[in-house]
């Protein structure tokens, strides 16, 4: 391929293009994408006519230069042909370019299909197979196109079969890392459908990846009522943990109640945003979409830093015990809670503002349900999936040392005694730490391999009903002010 792309003249562009097909055909190497690169440069060097066709053996192109102001462009490809007037009847490739391309006389739209034997290819996942081993390159020749507001759109036709356990996903070739990607594309496709569109921000090299579906659409449709009844339960019942802690004095002279009703104003905003998330991101509004998406990740943020918190105020009761006063201690945590996830959010959004976005519920299922939130990979695992395995970590240690501090207590009660309310009141303790700490939240390492379908559900139902989880902490902690008001009374009364 280098020496192709020394050649760029148009009478040897057809000699170049035999030698292509005979790499293509070529069984030496091991990953054709690795040509990808070289076959940009090809076609961009390429001086012709304003409008080229040429086709070969696993190879077919379409070169075209704007006689006038562009006004988008329609391709259609099949395996031997490809037009921009729409005349190919059996077309298995139809592109939409937009407008916003903005492609001048100076500039060349290349297109091109190109298909290899299996053998040549190596995809990034053992189980995952490239649909008829076919990539469809778009570029632009002296312009690179990325974060398009008017989306590509590749329509291909699927003319196999699509089981409960495999689904197309649309994917790109990134030559940096060398592996496939999906970052700023969007597959289209429902089950039963012939046909897949990949609605992409940029042009590259675009493929239709066959991945494992691990959810049946069944299965997807309880988790998303799940999730949407547990959550709604969740705000409403926070919302009255808030009440709660403003109208009664006791509760509010409580510094843990405090930290239990900044984790609920936490929650009510990640619900808040959550729920109507999907919404947003099927309307065209691409600055609300941004809105929901970042402060979705905020709110996520400060739940887990208040989960943190609790865990910190618990080490401080527990471990400490005497000793534990904290000049401003509410402040401190307040500028902790809330300012650490809001300086994340600022630096996410200086660095890639276009790290929100629209992007699928489930990565691994494209036709689930696309909501407003992270859309760069790595920024999602490094603030969140980061955050989250730092916090679940400590929390870990410091429910550990709640249960240990419970047992020792137990031990130092007259051997042979059992105290049955004690034990029950003991239970629903960690029962109560459990979800402050958000430890549920854990749910989702074990939701790999054949835990994947329990796994999610019990994370669906048990965080998605945290909110009704703290309220019920808070009912009970108001019981025993109550209960601990009325005994002191009743003792000063006697005596």
């Amino acid at each position: 391929m280098e020496d192709l792309c020394k050649k760029t003249n148009k009478a040897d562009f057809k000699t170049l293009m035999e030698g292509l097909c005979n790499t293509l055909k070529s069984e030496r190497k091991k990953n054709i994408a690795d040509n990808f690169p070289d076959l940009k440069d090809l076609l961009e060097k390429y001086e012709g006519d304003n409008t080229k066709a040429i086709f070969h053996p696993h190879v077919v192109f379409l070169l075209q230069k704007p006689n006038g102001p562009f006004e988008g462009l329609k391709i259609q490809a099949s395996e031997n042909e490809a037009s921009s007037d729409g005349n190919i009847t059996n077309a298995q490739v139809n592109v939409q370019l937009p407008r916003e391309l903005d492609v001048g006389p100076n500039n060349t739209i290349a297109f091109c299909l190109v298909t290899w034997s299996e053998t040549n290819m190596t995809t990034s996942g053992a189980s995952d197979e490239l649909y008829k081993n076919t990539m469809v390159g778009l570029s632009v020749r002296h312009k690179k196109i990325s974060g398009l507001k008017e989306p590509v759109n590749i329509t291909m036709i699927l003319n196999i079969g699509i089981n409960e356990t495999r689904v197309p996903r649309c994917v790109f070739y990134d030559v940096t890392t060398r592996g496939y990607s999906s970052s700023g594309c969007v597959t289209l496709w429902e089950r039963g459908q012939e046909h897949i569109t990949c609605s992409c921000d940029h042009l590259t090299y675009f493929g239709v990846l066959m991945v494992s579906a691990p959810l049946t659409d069944l299965d997807q449709e309880i988790l998303t009522y799940i999730s949407q009844i547990g959550c709604s339960l969740s705000v409403i019942a926070l919302v009255f943990t808030v009440l709660i802690f403003i109208t009664n004095r006791k509760l509010r002279e409580d510094v843990s109640m405090k930290i239990h009703v900044n984790l609920a104003v936490a929650l009510i905003l990640l619900n808040l945003h959550f729920l109507p998330s999907h919404i947003v991101a099927a309307q065209s509004s691409t600055g609300l979409c941004l809105y929901m998406a970042l402060f979705l990740h905020y709110s996520l943020l400060a739940t887990f830093s208040w989960m943190a918190l609790e865990g910190f105020h618990i080490y401080l009761l527990i471990v400490k015990v005497f000793n534990i006063y904290i000049k401003k201690y509410m402040l401190k945590l307040a500028l902790v809670g809330w300012g650490i996830p809001a300086i994340i959010v600022s630096l996410v959004v200086i660095i890639d503002r276009d790290a929100y976005g629209r992007v699928a519920l489930h990565s691994s299922e494209p036709n689930s349900t696309a909501i407003c939130y992270i859309a760069n990979d790595i920024v999602k695992v490094v603030t969140t999936m980061g955050v989250f395995g730092l916090v679940f970590i400590f929390n870990m240690i410091m429910f550990g040392l709640t249960v240990r501090r419970v047992v020792s207590l137990h031990h130092s009660k007259e051997f042979g005694t059992i105290d049955f309310d004690r034990a029950k009141r003991d239970t629903c303790t960690l029962l109560g730490v459990t979800t402050l700490l958000g430890l549920t939240w854990g749910l989702v390492l074990f939701s790999f391999g054949s835990l994947t379908v329990p796994g999610l559900y019990l994370f669906c139902i048990l965080n998605s009903l945290q909110g009704v989880f703290i309220f019920l902490w808070s009912v009970m902690s108001l019981r025993k002010n109550r209960k601990s008001a009325t005994v002191s009374v009743t003792q000063s009364t006697n005596s």
